[in-house]
């Protein structure tokens, strides 16, 4: 068993309970804090799944609320009064009564909400804080130190998203393009869409076109020789992503976009929406280039 878990449980904050515990386990402690009771089954895939989100939220409320889980195969009397028909279900109880309640396995930003609503805002659990910390040291330029805290991460979350895409991203900011791609791997495919893991996807796949590119001079004499020649532009704003200089690559594509907006099936902004993706929505030069591009098409 893991530390946190350890503490968690001496803390009393996650338990099984059963028919007769019933009482003590839910209803009196929802009489000094709100308890979750987690109705599942051993045969049930989507309780495997929701459990261990709903644990983390639930040790990132620090004692603000307690989990109690209930087998409904070795104790269906419980759920039956409760009317449950379907499993994962989680009721709330509050001073002794149910009170609110989901089914089904929530991603954790709908699980802290839930939680939220019951005890208000709840801080960020340790694996946020790690996650936080090893960010800090890759954009102080440790990666080392990042990527020991990713792989501690990692250790105790095998499919933290998180952990993953920002290992990868490590691999990536040293060239090791197959070493990203290896780590990026790891990211179950059910969290495929998740925007960290997304953006990796998508700045591995601009840093191997513009590796095919080559140096940017010859690209550059082509538009001096031709400002037309789209190609040549849209392929020198990838070797200038490729090189961080994004201002640049994005009004490289944003001319073509005002010359042809029709030009290789609406290419050059599909590629900057990419470069978006990749950048993060948060980035400067991602927010600046989206006021470029809503400028010109919606003016």
């Amino acid at each position: 068993m893991l530390a946190n878990d350890a503490a968690a449980d001496q803390a009393g904050l996650i338990k099984d309970t059963t028919t007769q515990g019933f009482r003590q386990d839910v209803v009196s402690e929802s009489m000094t804090q709100p308890v979750l009771v987690d109705f599942w089954a051993p045969w049930c895939g989507p309780c495997k799944q929701l459990t261990p989100v709903i644990e983390k939220v639930v040790k990132g409320a620090k004692g603000k609320v307690k989990l109690v889980k209930m087998n409904i195969d070795e104790h269906p009397q419980i759920p039956g009064q409760l009317g449950i028909q379907s499993i994962p279900a989680v009721i709330a109880f509050k001073q002794g009564q149910p009170i609110d309640g989901f089914m089904g396995a929530l991603p954790e930003s709908q699980v802290k909400a839930f939680v939220e609503k019951l005890v208000g805002p709840v801080g960020p659990g340790a694996t946020e804080e790690m996650l936080a910390a090893a960010q800090a040291a890759a954009e102080a330029g440790d990666p080392a130190s990042a990527s020991e805290v990713f792989a501690q991460v990692l250790e105790m979350e095998p499919e933290n998203t998180g952990a993953i895409a920002g290992l990868a991203r490590l691999h990536l900011d040293v060239g090791d393009l197959e070493g990203a791609k290896g780590i990026l791997a790891m990211a179950p495919e059910a969290k495929a869409g998740d925007p960290g893991i997304a953006a990796v996807r998508a700045a591995i796949e601009l840093a191997e076109q513009a590796a095919a590119l080559g140096d940017t001079a010859e690209l550059e004499a082509r538009l001096a020789a031709d400002p037309r020649d789209h190609q040549a532009r849209f392929d020198l704003a990838l070797a200038l992503n490729a090189r961080d200089r994004r201002e640049e690559a994005t009004d490289h594509l944003i001319a073509i976009i005002r010359a042809d907006r029709g030009w290789n099936e609406d290419g050059a902004r599909k590629q900057l929406l990419q470069f978006f993706e990749a950048w993060g929505p948060m980035d400067e030069f991602s927010m600046a280039g989206r006021r470029k591009l809503s400028t010109l098409l919606f003016s």
